[in-house]
């Protein structure tokens, strides 16, 4: 069942689209528009109004930011994250990589450690990943691997934490990051 707020969304997007003008004709380049899309340069206002002028370049806006999308869901090669938050005296809960599509939880329990690493379902990849279930490997900023296994269908890995010192401190002296990718 579709929520209001989803069924609003598509409206305000057919309405975006559906307009036909005499004489449109696309106003922005390619180039300019892919440019907005992935935030390497924002539209100026000039441009944000001859967007707004044109349904043909809005439609070709849209087109680009599917093929992109599309696209995403077979381009993913690996993600990188950074230890970023200084020692606050409590253990390391929790990491993030850069592109926001993976989670690193570090839980101790019964004096064991444990890392789980989570795909977050809104990940563009995470369909496809689900599904194929390929060999993913956790590694360190030095390049030491921490886990490797596939994902369940909750979309998690699970190991024991595979070294002797905390996370924090392991993380701190092997380049404060760490990168999700393919097993090779």
């Amino acid at each position: 069942m579709k929520t209001g707020s989803e069924i609003e969304r598509k409206l305000r997007e057919r309405l975006l689209l559906a307009p036909r003008v005499e004489g449109d004709r696309l106003m922005l380049s390619d180039a300019v528009l892919q440019a907005a899309l992935d935030g390497s340069r924002p539209l100026t206002q000039g441009e944000r109004v001859a967007l707004q002028a044109s349904p043909l370049t809005t439609r070709r806006l849209r087109t680009l930011a599917l093929e992109r999308r599309a696209g995403a869901n077979d381009a993913w090669q690996g993600s990188n994250g950074l230890l970023r938050a200084a020692d606050s005296g409590q253990g390391l809960v929790e990491l993030a990589t850069d592109d926001g599509c993976w989670h690193l939880h570090f839980v101790d329990s019964a004096g064991t450690r444990r890392l789980i690493l989570q795909l977050l379902p809104e990940a563009p990849f995470a369909p496809r990943l689900l599904r194929e279930a390929p060999l993913l490997r956790v590694l360190d900023g030095a390049g030491a691997e921490l886990l490797v296994g596939r994902l369940d269908a909750d979309g998690e890995l699970e190991a024991d934490w595979p070294f002797e010192d905390a996370p924090a401190a392991h993380f701190q002296r092997h380049g404060a990051a760490f990168t999700v990718q393919p097993a090779a």
